[in-house]
C-alpha cells in the first residue's frame, strides 16, 4: 500500500521562539520523534555529521532525507556515497552552481543522474531560487531537455522568484505549476507569498495562500498516487526555516511558534493525502 511519511527539517528546529539557546542534534531529533514524525531531513555532505545523526536517528526509529549542495559534478558523489550507506529514504540535491548557458545546465544534470544511477536510494532535484534551476520557467525547458529528471517540489521559491499573483491564479501559471508537479517525486512544505518566501500559515491574511498551495499539494499526491508504485512511500518534509525565511518582528523574534506551525502543516500535509 502506497503510504505517506511526514518529516521534520532539522534546520526548521534552529532558533525556535522564545528558547534561550539551541536544540541540541540529539535533543532536536528526541523531540521530532516524540511529535511523531516519521523522520528528519538535513545534510548529507559530511560523515563526521551524518554517521552520528544516523545513530540518533535509529534510536528513534526515524527515516532520513538528505540534502546535498554540489557545486559540480563530481561533488554530489559524496552525498550519494554517504546516503547509500546510511539508507536516506532519498537524496535531494541543491544545485549550488548557475550557469549562464541552457546547454551548460544540461551537461551538469545529465552529469548528476549518471551518478545517480549508482545510488541505492532516489536521488531529486530541488526547485529552488538562487540555483542552477532559479527559474521556473527556464525549469520546464530543462524538464524537457532531460527527461529522466525527477524532481523535488518546494513552490515556495517559485511564487516569491516569479512574483506569482495571489489566487486566483491564471491558468498559464496553473498549467505551469501541474508541469512541476507531474515531474516531482516529494516535497517541501512551506507556504510562501508574491513577496515572501514563507509566511505564517496561522495569520487570517495568509488563508489564500495556504489554500493554494493545499490545492498544488494534494494535486502532486494524486499525481504521484498515478505514477509510483503500490508499494512506494511519498515523502513530505515540513521545512519552516529560522530568518530570514521566517518574518521576524522588531524584537528579532519569529511572529509564529514554527514548531507548532511544523505540526498544523503536518496536519495539512495528511489532510492532502487523504483528500489525493
Amino acid at each position: 500500500m502506497q503510504k505517506l511519511l511526514v518529516f521534520q527539517s532539522l534546520w526548521g528546529m534552529e532558533r525556535l521562539k522564545d528558547r534561550a539557546s539551541g536544540l541540541s542534534p540529539a535533543a532536536a531529533i528526541a523531540a521530532v520523534a516524540a511529535a511523531g514524525f516519521d523522520g528528519v531531513t538535513h545534510h548529507f555532505e559530511d560523515a563526521a555529521v551524518v554517521a552520528p545523526l544516523a545513530a540518533l536517528r535509529a534510536e528513534h526509529g526515524l527515516g532520513a532525507e538528505g540534502q546535498c549542495f554540489p557545486a559540480s559534478i563530481e561533488a554530489l558523489k559524496p552525498a550519494v556515497e554517504l546516503a547509500s550507506r546510511y539508507g536516506a529514504h532519498h537524496l535531494t540535491i541543491q544545485a549550488d552552481v548557475r550557469p549562464r548557458t541552457f546547454s551548460e545546465s544540461v551537461r551538469i544534470l545529465e552529469g548528476w543522474l549518471r551518478i545517480a544511477e549508482q545510488s541505492a536510494v532516489p536521488v531529486y532535484l530541488e526547485t529552488h531560487r538562487g540555483r542552477l534551476n532559479n527559474d521556473m520557467l527556464v525549469m520546464l525547458d530543462l524538464l524537457g531537455a532531460v527527461p529522466n529528471l525527477r524532481l523535488l517540489a518546494d513552490l515556495s521559491h517559485y511564487v516569491v522568484a516569479r512574483e506569482f499573483p495571489l489566487p486566483p491564479l491564471p491558468g498559464e501559471i496553473e498549467t505551469q505549476v501541474q508541469t512541476i508537479l507531474n515531474r516531482s517525486w516529494a516535497a517541501h512544505g512551506r507556504v510562501a507569498s508574491p513577496g515572501q518566501v514563507q509566511v505564517e500559515i496561522s495569520f487570517p491574511q495568509h488563508q489564500p495562500m495556504l489554500a493554494q498551495f493545499c490545492a498544488w499539494w494534494t494535486y502532486l499526491m494524486r499525481s504521484w498516487k498515478a505514477r509510483a508504485g503500490e508499494d512506494e512511500q511519498f515523502c513530505f518534509t515540513c521545512e519552516l526555516g529560522p530568518a530570514p525565511y521566517a518574518i521576524s518582528g522588531p524584537d528579532g523574534q519569529d511572529q509564529t511558534d514554527r514548531w507548532s506551525e511544523a505540526l498544523q502543516l503536518r496536519a495539512i500535509a495528511r489532510q492532502c493525502w487523504a483528500a489525493a
